[in-house]
């Protein structure tokens, strides 16, 4: 948009002033050259390119559409392009005559303005964190959604993709985690506006502009909600030129597989391992394989790769069409897309519908109006096979029967895995909508110089529907059809007012809100089974036997007043002063449901003072910032500060009768939950900006934290919302980007972002006591891994006493110290036996850093851009290293070992029954490396184009997610991978590799 801005500028600079660069135009013996210049970018014509011959005053300056003409004296001549927010470029001209060129962003000039709270401000004097991301992310990158863009490309922004379900989002966090119970995802504007919905509604060709809000300056003004960081989202506007549209068409398709397959063991190895686990817990072996399927088919020879069975080569493909453009008066951007995405796991799809309009219009001088709408479908229908059931087959197994049905149980008699395409044959609706539209009104009055007042508003209505329906063929010999609805309606009014005004040096940016919102929802669920037949699915519900229904609403409403005072001296000394006042309905009637949350940044330019000139060659900026300031949680739901009540049916006196049980406790003290955070930062660019970054260290303190307390089952509830405890986190963020060659066509960039925390439970129920149920100690990061430590393992010589019960082949844990043997207060040394006293922290869940490196290569039209993401330092419960006593009755990968006699070591335990595991998690170390995405693109010369009447044309390559370097032994570390029988086993999804051919067309 800022982009735009610029073009807009300079086209009604260039109309006003065409006639006299006209009549300078140097008419001499000679030649003409002509030709047109676009952006690198997005390859649109950039009208008033200023086009000069250099070391003469003679020049041009490019047309509407890019297009310029010139004539030049000889073969020796130079021409010089320079437009504001770009790079300049000079060209030799030859004996060429046409010239077709594209200029790269000057993303120094570029990100002089970006888009914080509640407005705009020049980059040099921001106070705050507030980081934009990188604008390649967002463009000829094939993703399904913003969150696959963004990971791993911003400091201070955590994403991770646990499942690669179509459809599915990252899980986002910014600087860490300051809540136990409470939400931890940030808050998300759009346009301006609070966001309702999920990532997928967001259309990634629509966004102009990401900017991440991290510290409590920046974030104060959303007060309650800004306590997880903040992320601002702008999608792209019309431009004020000549009315002649724009229309783009992007489009992209690719295929997509596994990128860290864990595939099963083959026939042979199989057999071998149902004989050593049959050894290692001392069974004779009476069959070569345990069940009587399994073992006529190894008679007949047949075997199933089950893998192939339930998987595929994943199919993606993208289509956008937007058109842009208007004239001073009226700008508008019009977008639709399609996407459709077919999974590596049969059944799993996502198809995605999304319309846009943005419309903006000057209506007088003083007047403006506009308003953004945008419609999405989101659609995830069909029945899916099962990736654990299918690891879990025998090879000597078979999917069908000789009619071509599924076999339901394919090891049978085994019944504790099932046939895993059975999903296949389940009816199955699940897509949900999204309608949000927004407007404004901005007045700016002529007698009041710098004041303007918006009213703004949205409406935002979505609607969720799960239809199900499992009958025989699915092993469900009743049938049991389900159908779920959910809407969401939300309403948001904003009175804005600001007031700029500069004094001499003095620059003052005043801004008031007064803002209102309301959210309603309604969620209603029937169900029913035993149908005589699987005819009518889930469409008559009244013809099951069995039948219930439930359904459930809530409303909150939120009454916030803000304001913020930003003040720059002379473009060197900076103040931002922030308050905001927000009010929540859920919270408890004993206490006021208000809170109030200031802040306080100052920011020194060092490079604009005068004692810097000498460095000017060396140092080109250097900004110190320094905040202070409080925010608040609000993030529960409704109903949780009283006491709710639910029905219960109970037979009395020879009939059904419907009561009331009290179920969860409130509580009416229940408040905010405030986090107060101290930032400094450094902000640099050095010769000549060639290298430019960010440094900053942080320290936040949340008190007063949303918990939800355990009571004792006697009270007759489980636990209760409470406002206890605090806890610390601590960071360090590290931006750097660098120019390393810039020489000639060719021109090398890297940019580089490093982020590390640490954050620390100070209290939690004020006795001083740790909660081990919950795994949460005072003094200790808040998600760890409490247990037994794992030493090695027991071999046939080395048995010892201390473990009475081990054998050989089972898990050797530390005797950790617990006596003092020295007397100097300090344990030294084991007390001889395992027991719970022996479990201490194993690590932490989370990362103890992540970050990224970017390598963009650019050689005349062609573009290469590298990307490699890691997280370091985190450890996790590794599903795949135990199938406890289920190792003898499943299939193993066929990368797993096991301990024998024969074949020792001190990592894999024996299949032995595992009865001595002491509820071990397993834990592994999670770190990786990732060649998370690379992108080769080419722009088609204009000279060429222009034949066709097209602006612009780019193809690229893509590909996402094409090497992982770890040492985790399984499916991708970054997955959550759940073990059979626990919630969600049936969406277990690897992380898939993409790889996808694109065009990008300019009309």
């Amino acid at each position: 948009m800022r982009k735009n801005l610029l073009k807009l500028s300079v086209s009604l600079f260039v109309a006003m002033c065409g006639v006299l660069v006209a009549d300078q135009t140097w008419a001499q013996d000679g030649k003409t050259v002509s030709g047109q210049v676009t952006s690198s970018d997005d390859q649109s014509p950039l009208p008033g390119v200023n086009v000069l011959l250099k070391g003469t005053s003679n020049g041009t300056t490019t047309d509407a559409e890019g297009k310029f003409s010139l004539n030049v004296p000889d073969d020796e001549a130079v021409l010089i392009f320079t437009f504001i927010g770009f790079l300049p470029k000079e060209i030799t001209v030859g004996n060429q005559t046409t010239f077709n060129l594209s200029l790269d962003s000057d993303i120094a000039q570029l990100s002089e303005v970006v888009v914080v709270g509640y407005g705009t401000q020049k980059r040099s004097d921001i106070t705050g964190s507030v980081t934009s991301v990188p604008k390649d992310r967002l463009t000829n990158l094939p993703v399904t959604n913003v969150t696959q863009a963004l990971q791993g490309s911003t400091a201070g922004l955590q994403i991770t993709q646990a499942s690669s379900v179509p459809g599915s989002a990252g899980s986002i966090q910014i600087r860490g985690i300051n809540s136990i119970n409470a939400n931890t995802s940030p808050f998300i504007a759009l346009d301006g506006m609070p966001f309702f919905g999920t990532l997928n509604d967001i259309n990634p060709n629509d966004i102009s502009s990401i900017e991440i809000l991290k510290d409590a300056s920046a974030v104060a003004i959303y007060g309650t909600r800004g306590s997880n960081g903040v992320i601002l989202i702008t999608t792209k506007r019309g431009a004020n030129k000549d009315g002649k549209p724009n229309i783009n068409f992007n489009a992209y398709a690719g295929v997509e597989d596994i990128s860290n397959p864990l595939n099963p063991m083959g026939a042979e190895q199989y057999v071998q391992k149902y004989k050593d686990f049959l050894i290692a817990n001392g069974i004779t072996q009476t069959a070569v394989l345990p069940n009587l399927a399994e073992r006529q088919n190894y008679d007949s020879g047949t075997t199933t790769d089950w893998m192939k069975q339930a998987t595929q080569t994943g199919k993606i493909q993208e289509y956008n069409l937007s058109v842009s453009g208007g004239t001073q008066k009226v700008q508008y951007y019009f977008s639709a897309t399609r996407l459709i995405q077919d999974g590596v796991i049969k059944g799993f799809q996502y198809n995605r519908t999304t319309v846009r309009s943005n419309l903006d219009a000057q209506v007088t001088d003083g007047l403006k109006v506009g308003m953004s709408s945008f419609f999405t479908d989101n659609n995830f229908d069909g029945g899916r096979a099962h990736l654990l059931q299918a690891t879990a087959m025998s090879p000597y197994s078979v999917p069908k029967d000789a009619n071509g049905k599924y076999i339901i149980y394919p090891m049978a008699p085994e019944q504790l895995f099932v046939n895993p395409l059975l999903g296949l044959t389940t009816d199955r609706d699940d897509g949900n909508k999204n309608l949000t539209g927004s407007g404004y009104v901005e007045v700016t009055p002529k007698f009041a110089k710098g004041l303007k007042y918006q009213l703004k508003g949205s409406y935002v209505y979505t609607f969720g529907k799960v239809s199900t329906y499992a009958g025989r063929a699915a092993n469900d010999n009743s049938g049991t059809a389900t159908v779920r609805d959910s809407t969401t309606n939300n309403w948001v009014v904003e009175n804005v007012v600001s007031y700029n005004k500069d004094i001499n040096k003095h620059h003052f940016d005043i801004t008031g809100v007064y803002s209102a919102q309301k959210v309603s929802t309604l969620e209603t669920e029937a169900s029913a089974s035993g149908f005589i037949n699987d005819g009518l699915s889930y469409y008559d519900l009244l013809a099951g036997n069995s039948k219930s229904a439930n359904s459930e609403a809530n409303t909150y409403t939120l009454l916030s007043q803000l304001g913020r005072i930003n003040y720059t001296y002379d473009n060197r000394y900076m103040l931002t002063l922030t308050a905001r006042r927000d009010g929540y309905s859920a919270f408890g009637a004993n206490k006021s449901k208000f809170g109030l949350f200031p802040s306080m940044a100052v920011g020194w330019n060092l490079h604009n003072e005068a004692f810097m000139s000498d460095f000017s060659d060396v140092v080109s900026q250097i900004k110190l910032r320094l905040s202070y300031g409080k925010t608040g949680n609000q993030a529960i739901a409704p109903n949780q500060t009283f006491t709710t009540a639910t029905t219960v049916q109970q037979p009395f006196g020879g009939s059904i009768q419907t009561g009331v049980l009290y179920n969860t406790l409130g509580n009416g003290n229940l408040s905010w939950e405030s986090t107060t955070t101290l930032n400094g930062a450094i902000d640099f660019g050095l010769f000549d900006d060639r290298i430019t970054g960010s440094f900053e260290v942080f320290k936040s303190k949340t008190e007063d934290i949303l918990l939800r307390r355990a009571l004792p089952g006697v009270n007759g509830y489980t636990d209760m919302w409470t406002n206890l405890g605090k806890m610390q986190n601590v960071g360090i963020e590290l931006t750097v980007s660098s120019v390393n060659v810039d020489k000639g066509d060719f021109k090398w960039e890297t940019s580089v972002n490093f982020s590390t925390y640490k954050n620390k439970i100070l209290e939690l129920y004020g006795d001083g006591k740790d909660d081990i149920g919950n795994s949460w100690f005072i003094g200790e990061p808040l998600r760890v891994i409490y247990g037994y430590e794992k030493i090695g393992v027991w071999q046939t010589d080395d048995i010892g006493d201390y473990d009475p019960v081990a054998k050989p082949g089972d898990i050797k844990f530390k005797d950790q110290p617990t006596v003092d043997t020295n007397g100097d207060g300090r344990p030294d040394a084991g007390d001889g036996i395992i027991d719970a006293k022996d479990r201490v922290i194993i690590g932490q869940r989370n990362p103890k850093w992540y970050g990224g490196i970017t390598n963009t290569f650019h050689y005349k039209n062609f573009h290469l851009s590298i990307f490699i993401q890691t997280s370091q330092g985190g450890i996790k419960r590794n599903a795949d290293l135990t199938y406890a006593d289920e190792a003898g009755r499943r299939n193993l990968p066929e990368g797993f070992q096991y301990w024998t006699p024969e074949n020792p070591g001190n990592y894999w335990p024996s299949l032995s029954a595992y009865k001595n595991y002491r509820g071990y998690h397993f834990a592994e170390d999670w770190s990786y490396v990732r060649l998370k995405d690379v992108r080769l693109s080419y722009n088609v010369p204009s000279s060429f184009l222009s034949r066709y009447g097209v602006n612009a044309l780019t193809v690229y390559a893509a590909g996402r997610n094409l090497h992982t370097w770890t040492n985790w032994f399984g499916w991708d570390p970054e997955m959550n991978y759940a073990s059979r029988g626990s919630t969600g086993d049936q969406l277990n999804y690897p992380v898939v590799r993409s790889l996808s051919l694109g065009i990008n067309l300019s009309l």
